[in-house]
Parts: structure tokens; C-alpha cells; sequence
């Protein structure tokens, strides 16, 4: 097989359908448009989803769910992958780094999921813990110094 050789897969692609020929083309007259109306008019316009007045789908069904603009800027750490950096200082920098937590995170809040072996002493504002895991880090010989 080439480049020059490669064509779109034998019916996938249709010619134009020419409105307006004549009765005998299939599209003669009103060229597919039926009979008066705002659609059948050039430059008929009606918004999308707009069912003539009629209540709009989107509009009858009820509202569900919230997405929170701060998720984006937001992330949680278990105890499991904190393992994953060297003991000694962790920084939100270096949880960046490290590809635990996304590129735009602004704040990070270790949870208790796991078990931690090694001290680790967190030197970020940007970092906090629950009761739990605050106390899983001060029990293994870590601190927070915030």
C-alpha cells in the first residue's frame, strides 16, 4: 500500500444531493424544505434545542450534580503514596514533581489509607492531613511545620 493509493472505503462517502433541478432530479420545487414556515425560508432561524414553543427537553428535566470549579486545584495524597518520595521533607513541589499529585494542584490533603514507615516532615502550607493521618505521620517520627 502507498499514500497516493489509499481512498475512503467504498460507499462511506455520498456525492452533494443538487436541490432545486427539477421535479425529476427528487428534489424539485421546495427542494426538501416542505411547504412555508420559518425552516423553509433562506436564513430560517430557531435556536438549538427549540421545539416551537414547547417547553424545551432540556428545560423539563430536572437539574443534577455540581461541578466544582476548585477540584481542578485540589488533591489527595494517601499515606500509600507519600511512601512513593524519599523520607525527609515533602513540599507540594516535590509531590509535583514526583507525578503524585496533578501540575495545577494548589492544595493537597493527605488521607489515612495505608501505613507509613519512614519520617517524613511536611514543610508546605499547601499540605494538610486528616486527625488520622496527621497522626499516622507523627507516629511513624514525622511533623508538621506549617
Amino acid at each position: 500500500m502507498r499514500l497516493n493509493t489509499i481512498k475512503p472505503s467504498e460507499g462511506s462517502k455520498r456525492e452533494r444531493l443538487r436541490v432545486g433541478r427539477g421535479a425529476s432530479a427528487g428534489q424539485g420545487k421546495t427542494c426538501g424544505r416542505g411547504v412555508k414556515g420559518q425552516r423553509a425560508r433562506k436564513g430560517g432561524y430557531h435556536k438549538v434545542g427549540f421545539e416551537g414553543g414547547q417547553m424545551p427537553l432540556q428545560r423539563r428535566l430536572p437539574k443534577s450534580g455540581f461541578r466544582s470549579a476548585m477540584k481542578a486545584s485540589r488533591a489527595e495524597l494517601t499515606l500509600d503514596d507519600l511512601m512513593r518520595v524519599a523520607a525527609g521533607e515533602v513540599t507540594l513541589a516535590g509531590l509535583i514533581a514526583a507525578n503524585l499529585v496533578p501540575q495545577h494542584t494548589q492544595r493537597v490533603k493527605i488521607i489515612l489509607s495505608g501505613a507509613l514507615t519512614a519520617p517524613y516532615v511536611i514543610k508546605d502550607k499547601a499540605i494538610t492531613a486528616t486527625k488520622g493521618a496527621k497522626g499516622a505521620v507523627e507516629g511513624a517520627g514525622g511533623r508538621f511545620e506549617a
